[in-house]
């Protein structure tokens, strides 16, 4: 059995690093987090043109057709530099149309999604920051055949700058009171702000609904019916973002090796002492386990539905426990010009504070953990 991946996706690996070395160093990193949108629209054009953005959807609404393997793959280079751009929210968005949405839906918004054209993102935190079923409390009131949406959703990816959101709200009560519908930019009483974040790589935002109509052509699937749906969108979510934290943690990591090399202290580079060397080397060791966890749950994802949960949970419980613990760890590996701006340190360690708790953090992991072990 090859536990390895197949000389296609070492091509594919080598293509997206020679594209973010070539366009996207972390001094266009620090550009791009300072514009409005928080992405660079040029790039996102390329890579879908490149197939990226549609690497996941099947080749009849345009896009390549391949698997979450593949999406890890370009995810860890994606990670590595602290690219930003909305290609996990995307995702998350065709995942919930391809798996509920019925032929006409597809139709209608997985195309752009696969060529970039529109911006997709996933609308599911609220207040209580609950990824239980109980934290969906956003109201779908009846309206004719459809329903008129009455609250707000936190923390949505890329929410000021999404063509489309889909949304979960409550239409009954209980887990079989949930449902999952699009809502696009221009709906009437739709509100978008950007909310502030502890990294200005990443954005995220708020998503006001005042009386927004959905009309039953823009539900997915059967009302009332969505929660395992939003359970699968949330694991996406999970191995997407590991994937991420993969390639942050490893660039983080090189970083620091590079400078405990260069950096002399009494007449030896500080990479000689045992109090620089055993702290890296522990972190290669968290990094390589939660890597191989995630590569576990994506192949899951593709291969092995009944254990992705499990799987994804595996992965995003170690991620979010060793990577800030290293972010740290490499800050002061720096000694103190690590806190300063100039030095790229500080932009790794604020990814990973930020990354922990983004779809469920250490503590909500390793409780699912236990129930899933029957605990």
């Amino acid at each position: 059995m090859n536990f390895g991946f197949s000389d296609e996706q070492e091509l594919l690996r080598a293509e997206v690093r020679k594209f973010l070395d070539q366009n996207c160093s972390l001094d266009e990193v620090r550009k791009i987090s300072e514009s409005e949108e928080g992405f660079s629209r040029p790039l996102w054009n390329r890579m879908a043109e490149l197939g990226w953005v549609g690497l996941c959807l099947p080749d009849e609404y345009g896009g390549v057709g391949l698997g979450w393997v593949d999406l890890v793959v370009v995810l860890e280079e994606t990670g590595r530099t602290l690219f930003p751009s909305p290609l996990i929210a995307t995702q998350l968005a065709a995942a919930a149309i391809e798996r509920l949405g019925d032929a006409h839906q597809r139709a209608r918004w997985l195309p752009g999604l696969a060529d970039g054209k529109s911006i997709g993102s996933f609308a599911l935190l609220e207040c209580s920051d609950s990824l239980l079923p109980q934290g969906v409390t956003l109201e779908g009131k009846p309206d004719g055949d459809g329903f008129t949406l009455h609250g707000e959703k936190l923390f949505v990816l890329h929410a000021t700058s999404a063509d489309l959101l889909v949304v979960a709200f409550r239409t009954g009560a209980g887990v079989d009171g949930i449902s999952l519908a699009v809502v696009e930019r221009e709906a009437a009483g739709l509100v978008t702000e950007r909310l502030p974040t502890i990294d200005d790589t990443v954005r995220m935002g708020r998503a006001r609904f005042d009386g927004v109509r959905v009309a039953r052509d823009a539900v997915l699937g059967k009302v009332g019916g969505a929660w395992s749906t939003v359970q699968y969108l949330a694991d996406c979510g999970a191995v997407a973002l590991t994937a991420e934290m993969v390639g942050a943690a490893e660039g983080v990591h090189a970083l620091t090796v590079g400078y405990a090399k260069q950096r002399i202290q009494f007449d030896k580079p500080i990479a000689q002492f045992q109090g620089v060397k055993h702290p890296l080397a522990e972190a290669f060791v968290d990094i390589e386990s939660f890597k191989s966890l995630c590569y576990y749950a994506a192949w899951c994802l593709d291969e092995n539905p009944a254990d992705a949960a499990l799987a994804a949970s595996r992965a995003k419980a170690y991620a979010s426990e060793a990577f800030p613990r290293f972010g740290i760890d490499a800050i002061q590996l720096h000694g103190g010009i690590g806190y300063t701006w100039e030095y790229d340190a500080q932009l790794y360690l604020k990814r990973a504070k930020w990354a922990r708790p983004v779809f469920g953090g250490a503590d909500y992991h390793l409780e699912r953990i236990a129930q899933f072990g029957g605990l």
